[in-house]
Formats: C-alpha cells, sequence, structure tokens
C-alpha cells in the first residue's frame, strides 16, 4: 500500500524523532501527545528532549508543513503507538498508557488502516490487549485492519541515524500485517526489514535487553569479588577479554534508562518460573547504587555530615535521559544516610532530587566538597583536568564510579582516588 498519512501517538524519546522522519520523507503526519505544552512547544519547531540533530529535524518536519502536532488523534492511513510502558511499584508492567492509545485510535478506525504498536511490551500485548481494543471499532484485526508490532531499537544520542540504518523487525498477526509494516518503514529503513509474528517480535526486544541486562550483571558481580578478592576488577577484565570468545562488559553504578533496566521484568512478570537468571541479574544491577554507596562507606567512613559533590544524574554518558537512573538511586541513598550531598547535571541542570540542591556548573558543585563521586562519564567530565579541579575545590577524594579518570593523573594532582572493583589499589 502507498501510505501519504500517519499518525503517531506519544512524542517521547522514539515517537517524535519517528514521526518527524517520516514527515520529512513526504508523509503527512499528525503527532499525537497529551501535553500541552509539548504540543504548544513542537508546533514552534522547539523540542522538549536532548538528542543531537533532532531540533533541526523538527524544524524541517513542520516548516514542510508535513508535521503537525495535536492532543487527540486524527484518521490517517496509518498509526503508530509510541508510548511509554513503564513499570508499576511490584515491577509489572503497567499498560496504561498503551491502552489508552488504542481506545484514542478506535474512532479513527477505517477498513484498510495500519496499526503498529512500538512500545516494548511483554510478550502476546498486540494480539492478547491491542487487538480486543481495536475491534471495539467493529472492524476485525488482520482482517478489516493490519495490526503489527515492531520495536524501537536505537541508541540515545545515535537515534537519528540508527532509525533509519538499523535492522527492523515486523511483527503482524498475520503475514499481510507483517508486509503491510513493511511497507510502511521501507518509506525512510534503510536497514534490513525482516518480517515475522506478533509476539515473535515483542519478543526479540526483550531478549536484546535482557541479554545486555545479564551481561552487565556479571561485570558489576565481577567488581564486587574483585573489591574482596584484592584484585583490579579493570585489569581483570582487559585480560579476560583477550580470549577471542570472551567480552566481559564494563562495571559501573547500576543499570537504567528505559529499556535494560525495565524489559526484563516483562519476561519476569509473563513467566516468573522459568526466568530466575533474569531476575537473578535484575536484582544485581538494582542492587549497585547500594553498594556504591556501601563502597564509599568502607572507604571514606561515615558518611552522615559528609559533603559530596554528585557528579551525573543520567543515566548513561551524554543524554539528558534521567528513567529509572541508578545515579539518582545513589544520589537518594546518599542523602537517606545523611550525607550533605549537591548534584551537577549538565544535560538537566534545572533537575532536583528531592532534598538535594542541584548546582549550575561544575565550581558550584565541587567547591565546598568533601569528596567529589563520579557517576555518569559525560565527555566534559571525562575531560576534566585534575589540577585544575583541584584549585576549584576543597575536596581530596575523588570516587570514580564509572571509570574515566586516569589515576595517577588525579593523585598527581593531590586526591585520593578511589574507584569500583580495584579490591588491589583502593
Amino acid at each position: 500500500m502507498a501510505y501519504k498519512t500517519l499518525c503517531v501517538v506519544g512524542l517521547g524519546y522514539i515517537g517524535l524523532p519517528t514521526a518527524s522522519t517520516f514527515a520529512t520523507h513526504g508523509l503527512h503526519v499528525v503527532g499525537v501527545d497529551i501535553n500541552p505544552e509539548i504540543v504548544e512547544k513542537l508546533n514552534h519547531g522547539e523540542v522538549h528532549l536532548f538528542e543531537p540533530g533532532l531540533r533541526t529535524l523538527v524544524q524541517a518536519a513542520v516548516q514542510s508543513g508535513n508535521l503537525v502536532v495535536h492532543s487527540q488523534p486524527e484518521p490517517a492511513d496509518a498509526f503508530i503507538i509510541a508510548v511509554p510502558t513503564p513499570f508499576k511499584e511490584d515491577k509489572r508492567a503497567d499498560l496504561d498508557f498503551v491502552k489508552a492509545a488504542a481506545e484514542a485510535i478506535v474512532p479513527h478506525l477505517k477498513s484498510g488502516n495500519l496499526v503498529i504498536l512500538e512500545s516494548t511490551s511483554p510478550p502476546r500485548t498486540t494480539v492478547d490487549v491491542v487487538a480486543p481494543i481495536l475491534e471495539k471499532s467493529g472492524l476485525k484485526a488482520g482482517t478489516d485492519f493490519d495490526l503489527a508490532y515492531s520495536p524501537e531499537r536505537v541508541l540515545p544520542g545515535q537515534i537519528l541515524r540508527e532509525l533509519i540504518e538499523n535492522a527492523r523487525v515486523i511483527g503482524g498477526i498475520t503475514p499481510a500485517s507483517a508486509q503491510a509494516g513493511k511497507d510502511l518503514y521501507s518509506i525512510f529503513v534503510t536497514g534490513d526489514i525482516i518480517m515475522t509474528d506478533a509476539t515473535t517480535a515483542e519478543m526479540v526486544k526483550l531478549m536484546e535487553n535482557t541479554y545486555r541486562d545479564i551481561n552487565i550483571a556479571a561485570a558489576n558481580e565481577f567488581a564486587r569479588l574483585a573489591d574482596q578478592f584484592q584484585v583490579d576488577i579493570w585489569e581483570a577484565i582487559a585480560l579476560a577479554n583477550r580470549h577471542p570468545r570472551v567480552k566481559i562488559l564494563n562495571p559501573g553504578p547500576g543499570v537504567g534508562g528505559h529499556c535494560i533496566s525495565v524489559d526484563p521484568w516483562f519476561l519476569v512478570e509473563a513467566a516468573p518460573e522459568n526466568a530466575q537468571l533474569i531476575l537473578g541479574a535484575r536484582r544485581v544491577n538494582d542492587e549497585q547504587p547500594a553498594y556504591v554507596v556501601d563502597f564509599l562507606r568502607r572507604k571514606t567512613g561515615e558518611l552522615k555530615g559528609k559533603k559530596i559533590a554528585a557528579l551525573g544524574l543520567a543515566y548513561k554518558a551524554d543524554v539528558d535521559d534521567l528513567r529509572e537512573s541508578p545515579a539518582i538511586s545513589a544520589v537518594e541513598l546518599l542523602r537517606d544516610a545523611g550525607a550533605q550531598v549537591i548534584t551537577y547535571e549538565p544535560f538537566k541542570a534545572d533537575f532536583t532530587v528531592e532534598g538535594v540542591p542541584a548546582a549550575t556548573n561544575l565550581e558550584e558543585a565541587i567547591k565546598d566538597a568533601d569528596l567529589i563521586l563520579l557517576l555518569v562519564g559525560h565527555s566534559q567530565f571525562k575531560a576534566l583536568v585534575p589540577q585544575e579541579v583541584k584549585a576549584m575545590t576543597a575536596a581530596s577524594v575523588v570516587v570514580d564510579a564509572v571509570n574515566v579518570w586516569e589515576r595517577a593523573a588525579w593523585q598527581a594532582a593531590g586526591f585520593r582516588y578511589l574507584h569500583i572493583g580495584d579490591g588491589k589499589n583502593n
């Protein structure tokens, strides 16, 4: 089918780049978001997210007239649901946004339409949750309209390139639905487009992120063991990785973001009896911020009253995404332990953790600190010159939780240098 109009529901880190890319490739796109401030901003070519190149792309899409943003869906040839799927306090998937998006599409659904769910979801969400809602229209999924699942597989910081170049999986509830999805994404995707069924596609997305979560958990557990056995985990990893079939990842303060730290729980929820390794890995990574705080206590003494400058709150380097960030968890635990914490997150300098002041620049964050704690390896933190930092701060200790600073340089500047997993030198 030749698609001319598209409605994208949810304009976050995936929905907005997707809508804008389709618009710049000639489709008339209605973007939908329930936040009126986001709607207002986007219609004026402003963006609410940080992603390299996104502002330029959105402005081009809006100025072309092909992208308009509203608060409700409108009739279209195809619909994409790209809303968040967070988890609840009990770690079960919260599908309320997905259900609401499907309900909002129902009045506009017509015979011959295509609906694609992109939101990461537990297996069978497309067939057991979305299809019955859409069929309230009186149309039959897979017969009167096409329905498919196609997970995003992009890396924050490289979304615009990977959206186009990465291989894409299209899972249809029927082969015809998968083909319809392939026809739509072929408008801009240059990577391979592989067709399968909807539940397999859902499983693929969860497997990809769960695989990474398990491997990160192994690295974090190795770091704890190295601390116990007086081994430098970074030296040990470098040596182990010389084996041609070994690739151990880097330990850190935990796992965050809306994918790796969330998706494995969907498998645990769906099949707890068969997801024991997955559950164990999730627990290791969720406990890592507490391990960092315990490390500080063991290596630097009582935390109560200690002035700590925490650098970085994003879930990973060089992004502004704070979702499920282990850095925030570590700051909260330090606060609860009685430390006097001040944070500095250069990509969201106005964000504050409850009960913790936020600095607007590095010097403000570190000037009165006893200890500097690096939680996120942002490029500007990596580039810090120890001698220059020394001139800005009263701190005598730096703790590198992500292993991006050179020990010798910081020691030469007069700091005591500590990093996670170095039982040999700490």
